[in-house]
């Protein structure tokens, strides 16, 4: 792996099996095959394109038990469309119509049978379904980066002359910021910040696109441009869904106004842009979230990108090295979920050695392989102990050694020096650093620290570690008292002088 490929918190994703049950539920790829084993062997008539004529589609509306919804023939006909787009219906031109005189507008040009994908459905694999189902939303994902066909048509019959220019469609931007706003929400899913039970507002999803970075308060501008987003993502999204990739609410219909022949919202979205919005108001706006076929999706898209997109359990047949140099950088509960496939694959005692010959080192990464170690090793059972008892008088490891031997309630657990206690602070206070850095947790544990230790910082800047400088400049701004603060600072000066 290039070390400057762009890399992404790993997901946790379920097997192939029950992602494959989720794609044959979905409704778009369900109804496509219930109209697939509709056409059958022997066929019903089409139009040129393969579209239903309209005695077929008000069959298809009521076949799929549509026939009541306003929506019902557009569902129908995106449901055929897909099952044509993904082989699960074959279309063959009729050739003595093909080469006739031109036909009237519902009159057949062919005929469609079910395609040999079909099959699939039945027989596949999990992997042949998910590959079926993929190649379908790809065809969904491109229809909803492109302009409204049936605007362009409406246009047209109108008198206008239209080129790609006079539309303001730029098919490459659009696709681009399409896959943004996935890639976002993709991004807030793996740091577990996003599921079906928290969905992210429209308002806030648009204006992470839009709105940047640096800017405390979006002007009007901005707030316009997050609005138009908002429209396009609502379409967008509307299109998407039946696929089964993302659940959405779409915007309330009471929020949009027609304005110049284009959908508005009505009110302001100033105010609920943010990631925390107000809740009595932010639903009305749209909510989504990424489903597991979701994050299957866009983690192909990503990975074909050149973006380094890991799963939850890619480690599993992975040395210790590996896994303690990625551990640190996963979310909570993923690094759980890591740490508990991999250990499935060992036994305590060899999982206990690979996890502490990996833990040692100086660099600057090693506080946190070994913090990673600790909370791993936290997860072995009482096998690991003969393991953990052969690195007591280690100086790296000695301490998180006596913490694992005292969780799991060992006898004769020998008392650590104090050379050793320090030790093991300033390199657990160097692998929080690291981790999420001047955190209120680090804060509170500082002042504790300094608290339990009359006379901490004359002993800690003498402990041989190379954090140990930098550990004590950072408890001298997190620690709240000035006279502290300042100590910590001399005693960093000290550490650093000593060196």
């Amino acid at each position: 792996m290039s070390g400057d490929r762009p890399t992404m918190p790993p997901v946790r994703l379920p097997s192939d099996a029950e992602l494959a049950r989720d794609a044959l539920s979905a409704p778009l790829l369900a109804r496509a095959a219930k109209l697939a084993r509709w056409a059958g062997e022997e066929g019903v008539p089409v139009g040129v394109g393969g579209e239903l004529l309209a005695e077929q589609l008000r069959e298809a509306t009521g076949l799929l038990g549509l026939a009541g919804d306003e929506d019902g023939d557009a569902y129908a006909m995106d449901a055929w469309q897909h099952a044509l787009d993904t082989g699960l219906v074959d279309f063959e031109e009729h050739e003595e119509e093909a080469e006739g005189p031109e036909a009237g507008e519902d009159e057949p040009r062919g005929t469609a049978v079910a395609g040999e994908e079909l099959a699939t459905l039945t027989s596949g694999s999990p992997a042949d379904i998910l590959d079926l189902w993929l190649a379908g939303f790809e065809s969904v994902l491109a229809d909803a980066a492109a302009p409204d066909l049936g605007e362009i048509a409406d246009r047209i019959a109108e008198g206008e002359d239209l080129d790609l220019d006079s539309l303001d469609w730029d098919p490459e931007g659009e696709a681009d910021f399409l896959d943004g706003v996935l890639g976002n929400l993709y991004l807030l899913t793996a740091l577990e910040q996003s599921d079906a039970d928290h969905p992210v507002p429209l308002p806030a999803l648009a204006a992470s696109m839009i709105v940047p970075d640096d800017m405390d308060e979006p002007t009007d501008d901005i707030l316009e441009e997050v609005s138009d987003a908002m429209m396009r993502l609502d379409d967008q999204f509307r299109l998407l869904a039946p696929t089964g990739i993302i659940a959405y609410q779409p915007v309330d219909e009471s929020l949009i106004e027609e304005v110049d022949g284009e959908g508005h919202i009505r009110e302001s979205v100033d105010g609920v842009t943010s990631e925390t919005p107000e809740e009595e108001d932010v639903s009305r706006y749209g909510m989504v979230s990424l489903t597991p076929l979701g994050l299957l999706a866009v983690r192909e898209r990503m990975q074909e990108a050149g973006v380094e997109a890991p799963a939850v359990g890619d480690l599993a047949d992975k040395g210790a090295d590996a896994l303690l140099a990625a551990l640190p950088g996963h979310p909570e509960t993923a690094a759980r979920a890591e740490a508990e496939l991999w250990l499935a694959r060992r036994t305590p005692a060899e999982a206990a050695a690979e996890l502490l010959a990996a833990g040692r080192g100086d660099d600057l990464d090693a506080p946190s392989r070994r913090l990673a170690c600790q909370q791993t090793l936290s997860l072995v059972g009482a096998g690991a102990e003969p393991a953990v008892r052969e690195v007591l008088d280690d100086r790296e490891l000695g301490g998180l050694a006596r913490v694992w031997l005292a969780e799991h309630g060992a006898a004769d657990v020998p008392e650590p020096g104090e050379d050793m206690v320090f030790w093991l602070t300033i390199d657990t206070i160097a692998a929080q650093l690291a981790a999420s850095g001047d955190t209120d947790e680090l804060r509170g544990l500082v002042e504790s620290l300094v608290g339990q230790h009359s006379g901490f910082f004359d002993a800690a800047w003498r402990v041989d570690h190379p954090a140990t400088a930098d550990v004590l400049e950072a408890m001298g701004r997190l620690h709240p008292e000035k006279k502290v603060a300042k100590e910590a600072r001399k005693a960093a000066f000290k550490a650093r002088s000593r060196g």
